[in-house]
């Protein structure tokens, strides 16, 4: 009975592991890729390509944290992507 609990124990700690340090890895991968990238893969899903011009910087804010909440976006991979957005001004 205690093998059991015990090889128990160490199957849930180690899940626990595993969570953690893939999490932090793909965490590590957002924050390496720029604004430009992560526009690329999350808004082109569902969107044609707008330019950049065609909405003010303040009209890009009020976008980005309704799409932060829609696609369910960082707070990190938002500021890229408004950020990138509001340069091509």
């Amino acid at each position: 009975m205690k093998k059991i609990i015990i090889c128990f124990l160490f199957l849930v700690v180690g899940a626990g592991l595993a969570i953690f340090i893939y999490g932090c890895a793909e965490s590590k991968m957002i924050a390496e890729k720029s604004g430009s990238q992560l526009w690329g893969e999350n808004c082109i899903r569902c969107h044609n390509i707008p330019s950049s011009l065609e909405y003010s910087s303040a009209e890009w804010e009020v976008i980005g944290m309704h799409m932060k909440l829609r696609a369910n976006l960082t707070d990190d991979e938002t500021n890229k992507i408004v950020t990138f957005l509001k340069s091509e001004n």
